[in-house]
């Protein structure tokens, strides 16, 4: 019998040489037709202690190694962690672009509006001179 092989995302590695992973699925009800997910957790033997929460990996169906583990760390296939920190650094290079140029907007339309107001005064200022005339 070939051995079960399951990729998932490691949701705890609080425990010395233990990860949980999740493998989530989307599946479609069989009447409705209503696509729903189903969440399996499998706790994992990790012996060097490779995999970090947040880390896609891939375990592998074994002999049991304690009375919850049924599967053993096969191999880190995406480390998570490092995403998210990388995901994190253009997300605030981005915020700090749209910030600059939100600042440059409320600038260009604040001197705009001065432009605008010495017009006005300029304007109001001409009209009574040229009734005098």
């Amino acid at each position: 019998m070939a051995k079960q092989k399951i990729v998932g995302i490691v949701t705890s590695a609080v425990q010395d040489k233990t990860i949980v992973v999740t493998q989530v699925t989307r599946e479609t009800h069989p009447l409705y037709g209503k696509k729903f997910t189903k969440n399996r957790k499998f706790v994992a033997h990790d012996e060097q202690n490779e995999a970090m929460k947040g880390d896609r990996v891939e375990i592998i169906e074994n002999r049991p190694v304690s009375k919850t583990k049924r599967f053993v760390l096969s191999k880190v296939l995406e480390h998570g962690h490092e995403s998210v920190a990388v995901k994190k650094a253009e997300v605030e290079e981005e915020m700090d672009a749209k910030m600059a140029e939100r600042k440059a907007k409320t600038e260009a339309k604040k001197e705009a509006e001065k432009e605008a107001a010495v017009k006005a005064k300029k304007a109001v200022e001409k009209t009574p001179e040229s009734e005098e005339k």
